[in-house]
């Protein structure tokens, strides 16, 4: 029996808090943690695997919904933090005390190898102080993480086009955003440019970027208030159909949970 290359498990993805977990055969990464150390270590359990086993934890950006946990499991877990400068500059002080030989730079638009597998990062337009995400390669099979940006720029869409799976932002159902509750000033954030992708936008973005490896998108990073599961899904599978694209049989598409980790699956 083949070796998967890559494992991956959404922890948690939607406005209150961001983790994912990704292994190869030789590493074992967390890619944010922007909820309690706790939380994150239920989740971990979830899909049968303990924070200590960690390796590092990988840093997109340093909101709170990114971020939380993170100060709290490298101290415990004795893990290694990645971040590009900007990031770090930013998030230092929310942190706490993080010893200087857990810290290292991880620059934007570079690649690092983290014992069998690549990582590519990428930066992303949010209102952030440098944000990026990232693209996991191992034995030709790669998984792409793209949430919080308010726009997918061309050269982005080159970097992470025909990747096996997507974890892809569909943060609001542009209606329920504009007829909600948010302050006006609030509303013309996530709709700009450094905000977040409507369910729409991220569909739009998949229509491009999609290719023949492409098995898995998750849709990722609802909002609690503007948007809801069903119509994130709707809207991603009505969009792909209407581009011709092969849902449900070429590939799948699959929702996540702020609370809940999705099943470990392999590619």
């Amino acid at each position: 029996m083949v070796e998967a290359a890559l494992k991956i498990s959404v922890l948690a993805s939607g406005s209150s808090g961001n983790s994912l977990y990704i292994e190869s055969e030789k590493k074992r990464l967390l890619v944010d943690a922007g909820l309690s150390g706790k939380k994150i270590t239920s989740l971990l359990a979830e899909v049968g695997k303990n924070p200590a086993d960690l390796d590092a934890i990988l840093v997109t950006h340093e909101h709170r919904d990114h971020i939380h946990g993170v100060g709290v499991l490298a101290r415990k877990y004795g893990l290694d933090i990645y971040a590009n400068e900007g990031t770090w500059q930013a998030m230092e002080g929310m942190l706490g005390k993080i010893d200087v030989a857990q810290k290292h730079i991880f620059e934007m638009g570079k690649v690092l190898t983290f014992g069998d597998m690549d990582v590519e990062s990428f930066g992303v337009s949010h209102d952030a102080a440098a944000p990026q995400f990232y693209r996991f390669h191992k034995d030709g099979k790669s998984f792409v993480m793209l949430t919080d940006t308010g726009y997918c720029s061309d050269h982005v869409r080159g970097i992470i086009r025909d990747a096996d799976a997507y974890l892809v932002e569909s943060n609001h159902d542009l209606e329920m955003l504009r007829m909600g509750p948010y302050p006006w000033s609030l509303k013309q954030r996530i709709l700009g440019d450094r905000g977040h992708l409507s369910n729409e936008d991220g569909a739009l973005v998949m229509t491009d970027i999609i290719g023949d490896n492409t098995k898995r998108i998750y849709l990722g990073h609802l909002s609690k208030e503007n948007n809801m599961k069903e119509l994130a899904h709707l809207t991603m599978k009505n969009v792909l159909k209407e581009h011709d694209l092969g849902v449900d049989y070429n590939f799948k598409i699959y929702d996540t949970d702020p609370d809940q980790a999705s099943e470990l699956f392999a590619l």
